[in-house]
């Protein structure tokens, strides 16, 4: 231990060096209790050339190193495990197979697999920062011992955009470029689920089956997606065993913890638990700066530093947000023949921002379905099978889907109390009809014009929405309206026309009675106030008719329109 203290930094020895105990030498075996495997995999990735040069010092060559890890405190249970790099790695031999899909009993062969990996997804290219060390060195490690570490399974998780994607691919490809004879494959939970429905079909499960069996690194994306479909579940569930049992590596990723996940066993979810759980946080205010640096560079633009920072502390969410930053900025740059600075990055940040505060809830949608159908909001939310209350709970779940950032699980607990499952086919329902029913879709198309109205952020925002609006009706339906509600923008005219000039009359003739130093100054703020009253009162009718002229059939009142115009 003298040695290793002398060559590796203070902090590092007390951390890692002094809870490591030898306990014996015995047949050039030195047999050094730890307390767990974690211990023993972090020293010898990081430390192992001051490790196996103090062992050479102070026990001579030709001495194997087992490890002692305790798994029981209570009962002062352990268990001895061989260091993987004392000893040779062996390889075995094996009769190579033609390219089927083989049989479970059957040793994998090296085949013709298509490993489904993408390539510009590397650990060169993956920036790493505080929120994803953990997730990235675990990764590194499994890739350059997979299926020998205490990381299997490894399940990561994280929101949308913070690099699971590419620390999947990352993973999977420098295992085939470290051990080229393996079969890794990445797949997604959606084409496992697609492949199982289609495997059924054809008759076809058990190769299936077989054919996970032979794999050596499993790689699951996006494993939220297989909720709601307990047979698919379960059949990943046998394989999932077997692949471990085999001492295959595992790895997924989901955008939630396993015990957030709904509709799946748990006796998964606590497989999934078994090996490392670690997330992929939010990129940091640092991280952030990497990345953009990083991308900026790659894609041979110069960018400053102002720009780089206004960009990070504005753009929080997403990797792939910032990523899309730096492609618009390349694009208006080259485009326009623009200079990239920081006016630049603010028109972009603001047009791609103006509209994601939005107002929307799930409640606001479905209060806007039962007004159109005059259905009470109770009623979706029972288990009644009346065709109109089902058409009404499918279009809440299919736009709710479409301007909610919510999970289909999230959507199905508010509508009614269904699954996961439940909003998907509502969803496909919808869209199907929308295809062929011409009058549903006029249906739909009113709601969601009567959602994004309500979806405004300002007054030009307003504006800016009703005339779009407006613009894409067609001439016919535009003259229509025109005329209809031309004559009810003249009689609002008509009407706070009289009553202005019957009010300015009646101030008129009560001044008469004052003196003049008096009359003159009251005169001219009256006379002031009613100009501004009647250019307000001219604006309000504008935004009243051209708000019904793109409404005609949204069942919005006069009064609630007038409302609207007035905000």
């Amino acid at each position: 231990m003298d040695f290793i203290c002398d060559n590796v930094e203070a902090n590092v020895f007390n951390t890692w060096f002094t809870i490591l105990e030898p306990l014996s030498l015995e047949n050039n075996t030195l047999l050094i209790q730890a307390p767990s495997s974690f211990v023993v995999e972090y020293i010898e990735d990081n430390y192992l050339n001051e490790f196996q040069t103090a062992v050479r010092k102070c026990f001579g060559t030709g001495i194997n190193v087992n490890y002692n890890i305790i798994v029981d405190k209570k009962n002062s249970q352990s268990t001895t495990v061989r260091s993987q790099e004392f000893q040779p790695t062996q390889i075995k031999s094996s009769k190579p197979m033609g390219n089927v899909a083989p049989h479970a009993t059957d040793a994998p062969q090296v085949q013709d697999l298509d490993s489904m990996l993408n390539p510009k997804y590397s650990f060169d290219n993956f920036i790493e920062g505080y929120s994803n060390k953990m997730a990235r060195i675990a990764g590194e490690t499994i890739a350059q011992n997979p299926a020998n570490t205490s990381f299997n399974p490894l399940f990561i998780h994280g929101s949308s955009g913070v690099g699971k994607t590419h620390l999947l691919n990352a993973i999977g490809m420098k295992i085939k470029e470290l051990y080229p004879e393996k079969r890794v494959l990445y797949v997604s939970s959606h084409l496992f689920h697609v492949q199982y429905i289609d495997a059924i079909r054809s008759n076809n499960l058990n190769d299936f089956i077989h054919f996970y069996q032979t794999i050596d690194v499993l790689i699951i994306d996006d494993m939220q997606e297989l909720s709601g479909f307990p047979r698919t579940t379960n059949t990943f569930f046998h394989i999932f065993n077997h692949l471990h049992q085999s001492h295959k590596q595992l790895i997924m990723s989901c955008d939630r913890h396993p015990k957030d996940l709904k509709d799946i066993e748990e006796r998964l979810i606590t497989r999934f638990k078994w090996g490392l759980v670690a997330e992929l946080e939010k990129p940091d205010l640092a991280l952030r700066k990497e990345i953009l640096k990083d991308k900026t560079t790659k894609d041979g633009l110069e960018v400053s530093d102002d720009v780089i920072d206004f960009i990070a502390e504005n753009v929080t969410d997403s990797i792939r947000d910032l990523e899309g930053i730096v492609v618009s900025l390349m694009a208006y740059s080259t485009f326009y023949n623009k200079e990239i600075n920081l006016e630049l990055a603010q028109q972009i940040l603001f047009k791609n921002n103006k509209k994601e505060d939005k107002p929307l809830t799930i409640e606001t949608i479905i209060n806007k379905v039962c007004d159109y159908y005059d259905i009470p909001i109770d009623a979706i939310q029972t288990k009644s099978r009346k065709h109109e209350i089902v058409q009404v709970r499918q279009i809440s779940m299919y736009l709710a889907k479409k301007h909610l950032d919510y999970s289909t699980s999230k959507i199905g607990a508010y509508i009614g109390k269904r699954d996961h499952a439940t909003v998907l086919h509502a969803c496909n329902i919808v869209r199907d009809q929308l295809q062929v029913d011409r009058n549903f879709r006029k249906d739909v198309e009113n709601i969601n014009e009567a959602l994004e109205l309500c979806n405004i952020n300002s007054f030009f925002d307003y504006i800016t929405t009703v005339v779009d609006m407006f613009s894409s009706m067609k001439w016919k339906e535009k003259i229509k309206c025109l005329f209809e509600q031309g004559i009810i923008a003249l009689i609002l005219i008509c009407i706070f026309a009289i009553i202005g000039v019957i009010g300015y009359e009646i101030v008129w003739s009560l001044l008469q009675f004052l003196p003049d130093s008096v009359y003159y100054p009251i005169y001219n703020i009256i006379h002031t106030i009613y100009l501004v009253i009647a250019i307000i009162v001219g604006i309000v009718v504008f935004l009243l008719a051209v708000s019904v002229f793109v409404e005609p059939t949204s069942k919005l009142t006069s009064t609630g329109l007038f409302a609207k115009s007035i905000s």
